[in-house]
């Protein structure tokens, strides 16, 4: 899945070396979704990762979209990941259902992970729409593995557009909605959260409404029982420049123009930092603030986190404060 979350993430070390591989298998999963395998041309391990997992796929149109491991415990050799070809599509999912062929070679990051699954929770409670699942898929995997008890509510449109639904279907934990079966009703998120035990764990993934309403209805919730990953921006990033960055390990200085990133200006000053979607929705460009008062946009930290000002990721936020001094 394309995604990101309001979990607590760890600074993503400085452009991490991206990893070659290879497209070794397509296999049907549903409905304009497939499930793409990877796996290193020389046969090498790669990196272990944990559920909620994400990697950065490297495109060879130059497009970079992040999408979610679907395996808890997979052959090392290889990775997989669910990818549904959407109609407005910004030529990401469009390219690898169109143009992506098993053989081709394309490079990816290390995994990251924003979405991390809390195993010993005493009650979890996954809901998941369209290709959503594919982050919570790994943790069901998991939380079996365990014999953890969990319940899932997975929504699509219908039952052709649901991915892993027979293997779904042979568990006692999902409840399953179609919204062409319920006179096109959403699923109830807030009654949902309505009924969910205090002491239990939420996880929410799938479309932006969904995400929404999920977060309306947990807005009481303590935070720490909250997890959220996104697909899309909450909001547009901010670009109206006019503040001063310091980078304090080195000392320079940058003035941020209008309809320029922070993120934009240093990549153009030769300065190595790591990033990816540029819509502050994958994490891979969090600094941490030492002062100044950073303008807030990404859909990864939660508000009490933002209004701490420790963590900002420089490729859409802006700066309230003159001076905006970075860890760099």
């Amino acid at each position: 899945m394309d995604m990101v979350t309001a979990s607590p993430g760890e600074i993503a070390p400085t452009q991490a070396p991206l990893i070659e591989v290879r497209l070794i298998a397509i296999r049907y999963a549903a409905r304009d979704t497939n499930l793409y395998e990877f796996g290193r041309p020389d046969g090498e391990p790669l990196p272990a990762y944990e559920p909620g997992a994400h990697i950065d796929l490297h495109l060879p149109n130059g497009l970079v979209r992040n999408y979610s491991m679907i395996v808890a415990r997979p052959d090392p050799a290889v990775y997989t990941f669910g990818i549904k070809r959407d109609p407005a599509s910004r030529g990401g999912s469009r390219y690898i259902h169109d143009e992506l062929r098993v053989g081709k070679t394309v490079k990816i990051s290390a995994p990251r992970n924003n979405f991390p699954l809390k195993e010993d929770a005493a009650q979890i409670i996954l809901l998941a729409g369209g290709i959503g699942i594919t982050p919570i898929w790994c943790m069901i995997q998991r939380l079996e593995e365990l014999r953890r008890s969990w319940t899932l509510h997975y929504a699509c449109r219908s039952r052709a557009d649901m991915a892993f639904l027979e293997s779904l279907q042979r568990m006692r934990g999902p409840v399953f909605h179609f919204d062409d079966e319920n006179a096109g009703r959403f699923l109830d998120v807030a009654g949902i959260v309505a009924a969910a035990p205090k002491e239990a764990h939420l996880y929410c993934c799938g479309p932006t409404p969904m995400l929404k309403a999920f977060e309306n209805a947990t807005a009481s919730w303590p935070r720490e029982q909250i997890h959220v990953e996104y697909f899309t921006p909450k909001e547009v990033p901010a670009k109206k420049g006019g503040f001063t960055v310091e980078l304090a390990r080195s000392g320079q200085e940058f003035v941020i123009p209008e309809g320029r990133s922070i993120l934009e200006v240093l990549l153009d000053q030769g300065i190595d930092v790591d990033y990816s979607c540029e819509l502050g929705i994958c994490g891979a460009c969090e600094q941490r603030v030492i002062s100044g008062m950073p303008e807030h946009r990404d859909s990864i930290l939660t508000e009490e986190e933002q209004a701490e000002n420790k963590r900002v990721m420089i490729c859409c936020a802006g700066c309230k404060s003159e001076r905006l001094v970075l860890d760099l």
